[in-house]
């Protein structure tokens, strides 16, 4: 029995598989065109995040601090981020609302 080499299948190089259009852009920016956040920002939103999920577990910490506050007068975790005063008026509301 005598074996015959085959010769090896043709393999597109990248540049022969390389096309002409545009790659898509995504709808989001790239990391280098977002705003950081403030480091104090940073501090105030982890602070609260975690004393919502410690007193108000985790689905109703995330609901309170995401949907708007009427007796706060916004979304509470804007609120919180924003300044130190937003800060303690969301820490005085999720504690009334870990009493109740």
């Amino acid at each position: 029995m005598t074996d015959t080499i085959q010769p090896a299948p043709e393999v597109d190089t990248p540049a022969e598989t390389q096309t002409e259009t545009k790659p898509r852009r995504s709808g989001f920016q790239p990391r280098r065109m977002m705003k950081k956040m403030d480091p104090v920002a940073a501090e105030r939103q982890g602070r609260i995040t975690m004393l919502a999920w410690k007193k108000l577990g985790n689905e109703n910490a995330i609901a309170f601090l995401n949907a708007h506050d009427e007796a706060l007068g916004g979304r509470p975790l804007d609120l919180a981020v924003a300044s130190e005063e937003g800060l303690g008026a969301v820490e005085r509301a999720i504690e009334s609302r870990a009493a109740a």
